[in-house]
């Protein structure tokens, strides 16, 4: 008979997930019931020219969320030699709260459970609920919910979004003195494609946009050959 995993909380000194700290992760004490994974589109609302109705351009997808509730229990009775509820809080905060002079940040975490469960990402709620007291006051059992937010690295972000590609939506600030032209071209590498961005936000002028504060440059329709 296979023998119980517990899930275990790593913390990381860097972005890559390749130096972990020194000592050995945290390990719960009971794993949690359940386990909410949520993943998010966002898109940029705007009416079509004519139409009542909005059409939805996509904007970007935020990183993945993942979140649980986990019990610290110093009663003795989960586990006799973790009794100290100061040192198991300590523990874990130490991992995935605690700023780190080092890095100047908190830790970057990666939570493993079993074979399939492998979640890396960095720490963005942590609120802990006392339930169970001694008879001097001191907490015996806590409730702890956790919430991370998927960390990836700026170079691999830049990688998978490839942000200078016309398949992709920006929104991008009008700055004093730039023309659409210039803008395509700081954007795409390529200032051609300024009519399908002025025809898309409604713009009659390209050259003196001082009343523009935002453009949105959307997906550029290829030419076909």
């Amino acid at each position: 008979m296979a023998s119980l995993a517990y899930m275990k909380i790593t913390g990381y000194t860097d972005e890559q997930f390749q130096t972990p700290l020194p000592g050995t992760p945290y390990s719960v004490m009971i794993n949690p019931d359940s386990i909410k994974l949520q993943h998010q589109v966002e898109y940029n609302k705007k009416q079509a020219p004519g139409s009542s109705s909005t059409s939805q351009r996509y904007s970007n997808t935020p990183s993945e969320t993942m979140s649980f509730d986990i019990v610290i229990d110093c009663t003795g009775i989960v586990d006799t030699s973790r009794v100290s509820m100061s040192t198991e809080i300590n523990t874990l905060e130490s991992i995935i709260y605690t700023y780190n002079g080092d890095i100047h940040r908190p830790n970057f975490v990666q939570i493993q459970w079993g074979q399939n469960l492998s979640f890396k990402g960095v720490m963005t709620s942590y609120d802990i609920s006392y339930t169970v007291f001694n008879p001097n006051g001191n907490p015996l059992r806590a409730k702890i919910s956790l919430s991370f937010t998927q960390y990836i690295s700026p170079a691999t972000v830049s990688i998978l979004d490839n942000d200078a590609s016309p398949d992709m939506s920006h929104i991008v600030t009008v700055v004093d003195g730039i023309t659409l032209p210039q803008l395509c071209q700081q954007v795409w590498k390529n200032n051609m494609y300024y009519t399908q961005v002025a025809k898309y936000n409604n713009l009659n002028k390209f050259r003196n946009l001082s009343s523009v504060k935002q453009l949105v440059f959307p997906p550029i329709i290829q030419p076909t050959t």
